[in-house]
This record gives structure tokens, sequence and C-alpha cells, in this order.
């Protein structure tokens, strides 16, 4: 039968996957719009209802939170990382992994602060499996959102277990140079790691990712090691 409205209907998913596609929907929206997005926009862009919004979400502050948490979520980024071969040269090992993870910052980003910028998130919905604070972007929780005692806590935690899954891909990398390294991949992988987060902390003219890979491994002086 025809809807007459001629609006297509929400096709058929479960109640997980229709809040996952309604936040993918939304969150290019975020980026541009904030919290000023309406939930009439984000309808548009998924090609439904709007009440169809407030039937998986509430209300539009818990569809924001639930973009922010997914903007945080690595799994993606590392299981890219995590995937990249073995037999091709360290370098551009190195290089696809800061790739992506500078990827993963830069979108996380983008959407923690055009929400901040546009006045956060003004509360703490409890999405499950969601974290407990939005982030600000730096990988830090913002400590704007209310809620029950312990979530800062949790956040914490949540924050300490991403870092250590990043650390524990990035460590694959370096395996198979183990015996020619000056430390070990595990300590290796943890320099590489805030050496990427510091190289998103804004500057005029950041370096290339290869650039950044080039310094790592090579040091700062031509020619190798200081006299």
């Amino acid at each position: 039968m025809t809807n007459p409205t001629g609006r297509r209907r929400a096709p058929a998913m479960s109640p997980e996957q229709r809040r996952d596609m309604i936040v993918r929907a939304a969150l290019p929206l975020v980026v541009e719009y904030g919290t000023s997005v309406t939930t009439a926009q984000v309808a548009r862009a998924a090609g439904i209802g709007e009440g169809t919004i407030f039937r998986a979400f509430g209300d539009k502050e818990t569809l924001l939170a639930a973009c922010m948490a997914e903007a945080a979520r690595p799994d993606d980024t590392l299981a890219h990382v995590a995937a990249i071969a073995l037999d091709v040269p360290l370098e551009e090992r190195l290089t696809e992994a800061a790739e992506a993870l500078r990827g993963y910052l830069a979108r996380m980003g983008a959407v923690a602060g055009a929400l901040a910028a546009s006045g956060g998130l003004r509360r703490d919905p409890r999405l499950p499996g969601a974290p407990s604070e939005a982030s600000d972007g730096s990988g830090e929780g913002s400590g704007a959102a209310e809620g029950p005692p312990g979530g800062a806590g949790r956040a914490l935690s949540g924050r300490e277990a991403s870092m250590a899954a990043t650390r524990d891909v990035l460590s694959g990398l370096f395996e198979p140079e183990r015996d020619d390294l000056r430390l070990p991949p595990e300590r290796l992988a943890e320099a590489f790691q805030f050496l990427i987060l510091a190289s998103g902390r804004g500057g005029s003219s950041p370096l290339t990712s290869a650039e950044l890979v080039d310094l790592f491994l090579h040091g700062a002086l031509q020619g190798g090691e200081a006299g």
C-alpha cells in the first residue's frame, strides 16, 4: 500500500539497528550544527519520520549523547590498525596506523567541539553501553554531564581501557622487528601513541603522518644519531 504522505517508512530493523542508523545520519549534522541541530533535520537525513527518533531515543539530548558515544568509540579504528599487514615495512605500517588513529581523533574532536561550542550536553542520559561522560575531544571526560556518584570513575576506566587497547594493537605492529628494536614493542607503542595524541593538539602547520613516523623512527638529526 502506498504511503499517502510520500515519506518512506522506517525499514524493519531491531531497536538497536534503528538507533545506529539514526546516529549515523545525525553525526554529520551534529558536526555542522552542534546542539542546535533539530530532530526534524535528523529525520530528513535518515529518511524517517520524526516520531521514530523520539521512540528510539526519547529526546534530542539522549540522541546527542549517543552521537558523542559513537564518535568516541574506537572499535572500528582499532580493528583497522590490527589488520595492517605485518609483511610491509615498519614505516609503512606505522604511517597507516597514524592515519587511522588521527582520523579517529579528528572525527571525535569535531563532534565534541561542535557540541561544546553550542552549549554542550546538559545531562547524562545513561544510554546502555554509552560512556558516563561526554568527551571533549582530548580523550578526557568533559565533566559537564550530571550523573550518579561514580560516573567519573567509570568514564576514566573506559578511557584507560581504550588507551590500553590502542597500545596493544600498536605493539603488534612493532613485533616483527622485536630483535632489532632499542626498546620493547610495548614501550615503543606507548611512546608512539602519545606522539599521535600530541600531534592533534593544534599548530598552524601540523606534521603529516609520514613526517611523524619518520621523526619517530629516525630522530631529528640528519644522518641519525648525535655525534
